[in-house]
């Protein structure tokens, strides 16, 4: 199996990029019921390749442009495999000391690398960091320390850290007993480029209110703070509470970035909680260049990043941290009988298990202690501004090209384009062929968005084996069949 896993990284440059299959494909391939006796393992594995690997679309392909990337090494397999040969489920200290003390260390290693303020270290006592599986799942464990911390059970948490912008004043208002708190009063605000898991997570949390903040393309579709404030004054005159902002770090439409600074300063005047997505460029803060987009992330509660995208760590490795571990804790802590013990009665120990949505948690800091051990943060400042480097290029012969446009400014490794035509439904329908002709030739596979009303074509450059020769090949296929495209258009007209 080792084997076939090397040899199958190794090739996969040489397989088409996204399967080909219809719909249903699979169940007629298979039996209907599950042998009785076992089966060799020579059988499984040729099934393997005769009927599942036709449904693979290969994310490790260096020609794979889709969505966001979702990286791997072979430090972080080998990480996984330890993982899951010893299978602890490291819900508590007591029931894996190495495996909490591990996720401990690794995430204060990986937050002095992205240059987060001490608020976010484990040195301090109401800061620190926890592995979940997806953004998704921080940014509801964000909402729901956001609803325990307005409704009034305990003060504001104080300023735990000198370079901390928190607000430390009490909730001006005590709801007391639960029957009198106004949940459905509650308003969440994030912009209208955010992550869909942000109004997903208020569905799940029964926030019945949501506020997409609009942006513009002026200003490179970013919430801004004047909007923010707007918003949230309209809000309060009709009577409702505002307890929650979202702001992203790199959205997956443009990669647009929210001004962390400006928005945390309403944030601290209106006393909200505020989460920071930056699911997919967050890794890019291991190099101090992009920084910049990061400047007054102290004003903010937590942050989430995927080290499954971008840090060539496998799904799934969701970075989060906090400055306000006490919200979570009053969100998510539980203490049944069966799982009382000695160290977590003492509370000098973390149980991650109050940190996060399930019990059960996989021993997934191995993987990511073996990426950074392996690669040094050297290494992975060179993964990650190559990537921004043959974005740069790819970005060249868009704007070389006069049947192309920009559509968004280009932001770490992703680019947004389109091909030109008078009118939307023009535009739309050409952008849409040139999408559908791409991804069935099996040589790349890209995704696309809508901005301003118009298709975007989105190239998110990110595999760990792509290389320039790559960006090359790709955009000479996109080149040729823009203009198939365009000459089935003239002919059609």
């Amino acid at each position: 199996m080792v084997d076939w896993i090397a040899d199958y990284y190794e090739g996969v440059e040489q397989r088409k990029v996204c399967s080909q299959v219809e719909p249903g494909y699979l169940p007629p391939r298979l039996p209907k019921h599950a042998p009785e006796e076992g089966e060799t393992w020579d059988r499984v594995m040729e099934d393997l390749e005769e009927h599942v690997m036709p449904g693979i679309t290969h994310w490790q392909s260096p020609n794979f442009f889709g969505y966001f990337p979702a990286n791997v090494s072979f430090p972080a397999m080998l990480g996984e495999m330890l993982s899951a040969t010893f299978n602890t489920i490291g819900f508590s200290w007591t029931a894996c000391p190495a495996q909490t003390e591990l996720e401990t260390v690794v995430l204060d290693w990986l937050a002095k690398a992205m240059g987060l303020p001490e608020c976010f270290h484990a040195s301090n006592s109401n800061g620190g960091g926890v592995i979940q599986g997806t953004a998704s799942e921080a940014v509801l464990v964000a909402l729901l320390a956001a609803r325990a911390r307005i409704k009034g059970k305990r003060e504001r948490t104080q300023n735990t850290c000198a370079n901390s912008k928190l607000s430390d004043s009490r909730i001006e208002e005590d709801y007391g007993e639960e029957e009198n708190f106004p949940a459905h009063l509650l308003v969440a605000y994030t912009s209208d480029q955010a992550h869909s898991a942000v109004q997903k997570a208020c569905m799940v949390a029964g926030i019945e209110q949501w506020r997409k903040v609009p942006t513009t393309k002026e200003n490179g579709y970013a919430m801004q703070a004047e909007d923010l404030e707007q918003a949230i004054e309209e809000d309060l005159k009709e009577g409702r509470v505002p307890f929650f902002v979202c702001a992203t770090v790199g959205t997956t439409s443009s990669c647009a970035v929210d001004p962390l600074e400006s928005l945390g300063i309403i944030l601290h005047k209106y006393g909200l909680y505020g989460h920071v997505d930056a699911a997919y460029a967050g890794s890019a803060m291991v190099c101090p260049e992009f920084r910049i987009h990061y400047k007054g992330i102290d004003r903010w509660q937590s942050l989430a990043s995927n080290c499954h995208k971008w840090m060539l760590t496998n799904f799934d490795c969701t970075a989060m941290w906090t400055q306000d571990s006490k919200s979570i804790l009053d969100a998510l802590s539980l203490m049944p009988e069966f799982l009382r013990n000695k160290a977590s009665d003492s509370g000098n120990v973390r149980d991650y298990k109050d940190w996060q949505i399930p019990l059960g948690r996989r021993f997934r800091s191995l993987k990511l202690w073996f990426v950074m051990r392996s690669f040094g943060l050297s290494g992975l400042r060179t993964h990650i501004r190559k990537h921004v480097a043959l974005a740069e290029l790819f970005e060249s012969y868009v704007r070389a090209d006069e049947r192309f446009e920009i559509a968004a400014e280009t932001r770490f490794g992703l680019v947004c384009f389109r091909l030109c035509a008078d009118g939307a439904e023009i535009t739309n329908h050409l952008n849409k062929q040139l999408l559908e002709a791409l991804n069935s030739s099996g040589e790349m596979f890209l995704t696309h968005t809508v901005l301003d009303g118009l298709w975007v074509l989105r190239v998110a450059i990110g595999a760990t084996k792509t290389e320039e020769k790559h960006i090359k090949k790709s955009w000479q296929l996109i080149s040729e069949t823009a203009g198939k495209v365009l000459e089935e258009r003239c002919s059609d007209t």
